[in-house]
């Protein structure tokens, strides 16, 4: 579609916000880990543990904090969101494989994120996507000064959109609460979406009044 609409001047991107305006949102990087080991007897010493050496690289992560900490979106977050090893219990397992989901910040692109961690953990790294960073826009954009001058709070966001995928300036903004996202029964209410309407619709037009 995009190619389809031409040059974009600003765009608005409807995520739930609760009608508050993102002016920034996080980055985004998953990477795919595998420390390895070597296999032996559980009951022996005769192996080495890819799981305790998967702990080391997690401890890390968990604990490092990067220095540029961004005004408008904070610190680069680091989880752990998945890991799997071992075939059964008598086996010290030769690989563990986990799973980080990266927030990258203006400050703290992927690239540089992506550099910091190599050098830090022992687990190989494959596949990482670093097309996703962190978007922002001016903060003296007049959309966001007429957001400001009608009362709508303005935030940096700590989730992923769309909006990283824009080559415009753009804001994220839309009813509904994110605190809700993928959650087991995920939903907005009908009041929300009226409100919704109503604060586009004043939005837009005070903005184009300018």
């Amino acid at each position: 579609l995009l190619p389809v609409l031409g040059k974009i001047d600003l765009a608005m991107v409807g995520e739930p916000t609760g009608m508050e305006m993102a002016v920034a949102e996080k980055g985004l990087i998953v990477l795919r880990c595998r420390a390895k080991g070597r296999s032996g007897h559980a009951a022996r010493d005769n192996g080495e543990n890819a799981i305790s050496n998967a702990m080391q690289d997690i401890q890390w992560l968990h604990s490092y904090q990067f220095p540029n900490v961004s005004e408008m979106l904070g610190q680069v977050k680091m989880t752990v969101t998945m890991i799997s090893a071992g075939t059964q219990h008598n086996v010290i397992p030769d690989h563990c494989e986990y799973t980080i989901d990266i927030r990258t910040t203006d400050t703290a692109n992927n690239a540089l994120v992506l550099k910091t961690i190599q050098a830090h953990i022992a687990a190989e790294i494959t596949g990482p996507n670093l097309n996703l960073n962190a978007s922002t826009i001016a903060p003296d954009h007049p959309l966001v000064l007429k957001a400001k001058s009608l009362g709508i709070p303005c935030f940096g966001s700590p989730t992923l959109s769309d909006q990283s995928l824009l080559d415009a300036p753009s804001v994220k903004m839309g009813p509904g609460r994110s605190e809700r996202s993928h959650t087991a029964n995920e939903y907005v209410h009908i009041s929300e979406i009226r409100q919704g309407i109503e604060g586009y619709i004043d939005l837009l037009e005070q903005f184009l009044k300018i």
